[in-house]
C-alpha cells in the first residue's frame, strides 16, 4: 500500500511539473540552445528531410526523447529509456530538468503539419 502512494504522490509532482511549465521560458530555451540550427525556427522546417519535426508533438514523448539523449551521452547502456546520437546527446546535456519541461511544453503547443486533418 505504501508503494501505490508513493507512486500516486509522484504522479502528482509529475503532473505539477508539466503544468508549471513556462512557455515564453520554452521558446527562449529553444532559441537560446540553437535548436533551430537543425529544426528550424518554426520547429516544423527541419533542414534536413530525416530531422524531425517536433512542433506540435506531444509534451511527454519529447520531455522523454530529451532525457534519453541526455542518458545516452551519459554512456548507460542500451536500451528503451537511452538514444545515443553524437548531435543530440551534446545538446541534450547541457538541458535542465526545467528547460526539458519548457521546450517540450511550448514545442507541443506550436501548430504543426502533424495534425491529422
Amino acid at each position: 500500500m505504501r508503494a501505490f502512494w508513493i507512486a500516486l504522490v509522484g504522479c502528482g509532482l509529475m503532473t505539477a511539473g508539466a503544468q508549471a511549465a513556462d512557455l515564453t521560458a520554452g521558446k527562449a530555451a529553444f532559441e537560446k540552445f540553437t535548436c533551430a540550427s537543425c529544426h528550424g525556427a518554426d520547429a516544423k522546417t527541419p533542414i534536413q528531410p530525416d530531422y524531425p519535426i517536433l512542433a506540435g508533438q506531444h509534451q511527454d514523448f519529447l520531455a522523454h526523447a530529451l532525457v534519453a539523449y541526455q542518458r545516452g551521452q551519459k554512456g548507460e547502456p542500451a536500451s528503451a529509456n537511452v538514444r545515443k546520437n553524437a548531435v543530440m546527446g551534446a545538446m541534450a546535456s547541457q538541458l535542465s530538468a526545467t528547460d526539458i519541461v519548457n521546450i517540450s511544453s511550448w514545442l507541443s503547443s506550436l501548430p504543426t503539419p502533424l495534425h491529422v486533418r
